[in-house]
């Protein structure tokens, strides 16, 4: 028995499936999950010694590789300091003004601890500053683990095959509405269903929780104009796509000024952080300056904002890094297309920038349906004989690869030269 298999056997009887993510466990793809140890560059390493090209990078915030020499130097340098005060520190004003310059949208901004919360407090405020109570989110679109967004999520709760969360009162629900993802339409008769009562549409502008789904031309736009015209907040939870596309994000990339946005880890270097915010004039809601509530002892941590200063720092001095990320993932996704042509499979890739995504399926992806015609067993033996051969991948179809700044064409052709040796294998079959 490997130390891994031990370890995940002594987690079992601790923890809730051995794990404190639930994808983490590896039931959509069989057999147990790898127990990491380090990681460097583009390689993680786990309790085996087993060394793995890593295309999770900490679910996206690794956007210059694992363990990268400035931003460690950064946290040993704050940590000696302290590790929380539970009080105000001139960082936060810093990587809040960091944050502000880098993002127009971005007016004021309050830090939390992790992308749910802050998507929970966004939420909280465009019912505030619209005296309205219903949401509109999309199909196979994850906004983290509050009860109200736990409604057709995706990421997690797709892979395992449950949708929604039991738990969650119905009237929590009640007020969340769903929409299909690249269908304007659907928006459009939700809002004519509940004349004034829409607070806001939140939404991934990039759907990063149902595999790699991108907006059609003009669905962005078009949500942006019935917003607008309907008085209600466009929220942007950029949780995956912020920093990532560029260095203003989704809304950056496509030209879409939300009213409010989300981010998290990234923010931190991939450490536990997030933060919300938009206009002023809606941010000045929130308590102590208005009457939206939201509070947290940990917000703001120091080691955790000296990290996201180093990182943000580096991305916005350093646009080479958004043009070799970009250029590494047209390249992955070239490579896997001329494969998939060789080989006679129907299967597709996906994705923008440094996101990627194989779908098994011979139909094209466009939303939350679509994405559930992929093959989920054959992404199970996918998953596994790339791992088993080297290459860490999310264990779901309905996530993302990321690819880093530590990534090469050399390690991009030896991810490829893996994929080939599976389609030879089933093709041999």
């Amino acid at each position: 028995m490997s130390r891994s298999e031990e370890l995940f056997e002594k987690a079992k009887k601790l923890m809730p499936g051995g794990v404190n993510s639930p994808v983490r466990a590896f039931q959509a793809v069989g057999g147990h999950p790898r127990f990491m140890e380090r990681a460097d560059g583009p390689y993680i390493w786990d309790v085996d010694g087993n060394r793995y090209i890593d295309y999770i990078g900490s679910w996206g915030p690794m956007i210059l590789g694992h363990n990268h020499p400035a931003i460690r130097e950064a946290v040993i340098k704050a940590a000696e300091k302290g590790l929380s005060f539970g009080a105000a520190t001139g960082i936060e004003a810093e990587v809040a003004e960091l944050i502000c310059s880098m993002v127009p949208s971005m007016e004021m901004l309050r830090m939390v601890n992790s992308g749910t919360e802050a998507v929970m407090s966004a939420v909280r405020v465009a019912r505030g500053y619209t005296g309205r109570s219903k949401i509109i989110k999309f199909e196979g679109c994850y906004h983290g683990h509050s009860d109200s967004m736990l409604v057709k999520a995706g990421s997690g709760a797709l892979t395992s095959g449950v949708p929604d969360s039991l738990g969650v009162p119905a009237g929590c629900a009640a007020d969340t509405l769903t929409a299909r993802y690249n269908d304007c339409s659907s928006v459009e008769r939700l809002f004519e269903e509940y004349p004034g009562q829409i607070a806001a549409v939140i939404l991934e502008p990039v759907a990063g929780n149902m595999g790699v789904v991108l907006p059609e031309p003009g669905f962005l736009e078009g949500l942006r104009e019935l917003c607008t015209k309907k008085r209600a907040l466009l929220i942007f939870d950029e949780v995956i796509t912020g920093f990532r596309l560029g260095p203003s994000g989704a809304q950056g990339y496509y030209g879409i000024t939300p009213d409010l946005t989300t981010f998290g880890k990234i923010i931190g270097g991939g450490m536990p952080v997030g933060c919300y915010g938009g206009r002023r004039e809606l941010m000045e809601m929130v308590a102590p300056l208005g009457g939206v509530y939201q509070a947290g002892t940990l917000s703001g941590n120091p080691v955790a904002m000296a990290a996201g200063r180093a990182e943000l720092t580096i991305l916005r001095d350093h646009p080479e890094i958004y043009s070799h990320i970009n250029e590494m993932g047209d390249y992955y996704r070239d490579g896997v297309k001329k494969l998939f042509h060789t080989y006679g499979k129907p299967w597709f890739v996906t994705g923008v920038g440094s996101l990627s995504c194989i779908f098994f399926t011979d139909s094209p992806v466009r939303n939350y349906q679509d994405a559930r015609t992929s093959d989920t067993e054959e992404f199970g033996r996918y998953f596994n004989h790339m791992l088993n051969h080297g290459v860490n991948m999310a264990p779901s179809q309905f996530e993302s690869i990321f690819i880093s700044n530590a990534h090469t064409r050399e390690l991009i052709d030896e991810t490829l030269g893996i994929l080939e040796s599976y389609l030879k294998e089933t093709s041999a079959v």
